[in-house]
C-alpha cells in the first residue's frame, strides 16, 4: 500500500511539473494560442506588446505611402476584405488589422504581403 502511495504521489508531482512547464512555455511563446488562432479562427496575430509597436504617425505615413498595396489587398474580395489601422488598443502606437471572409482570401493576402508585416508595420490577419 505504501509503495502504491509513493507511486501516485510521484505521478502527481510529475504531472504538476509538466503542467507548470507547459504554462511557462505558453507564456513565452504563445504556441497554444497561435495554433488555436490559426486552425480554429483562421487568424494570425503578432502578439507584440504595446511598447514594441511603431508610432501611430509612422504607421499612417507607411499606409499612405503604400496606398496602392492597400487597394490591391482590398481588391482580393471587394467589400469582404479590408485594411484598418488600430491605434485604439495602444494609444500613440498602431498596427494594421487586415480582415477577410475566407481562408482563400487570407492566402491571397499573405501572398501580397510576402511576410509577417506591411512594410515593417506589425499586422494582424482576422477572419471575420
Amino acid at each position: 500500500m505504501s509503495k502504491t502511495k509513493g507511486i501516485i504521489t510521484g505521478l502527481l508531482l510529475l504531472t504538476l511539473v509538466i503542467c507548470l512547464a507547459v504554462i511557462a512555455v505558453e507564456a513565452r511563446t504563445k504556441i497554444v494560442r497561435r495554433l488555436y488562432d490559426n486552425f480554429v479562427y483562421d487568424n494570425w496575430n503578432h502578439y507584440l506588446p504595446c511598447k514594441a509597436l511603431p508610432a501611430e504617425a509612422q504607421v499612417s505615413a507607411i499606409v499612405q505611402q503604400h496606398r496602392d498595396i492597400v487597394r490591391e489587398i482590398e481588391q482580393v474580395n471587394p467589400g469582404l476584405v479590408g485594411v484598418d489601422m488600430d491605434s485604439s488598443t495602444c494609444p500613440g502606437k498602431a498596427d494594421l488589422v487586415i480582415w477577410y471572409a475566407s481562408h482563400q482570401n487570407r492566402l491571397e493576402i499573405e501572398n501580397i504581403l510576402g511576410g509577417d508585416s506591411f512594410f515593417g508595420v506589425p499586422t494582424r490577419l482576422q477572419n471575420r
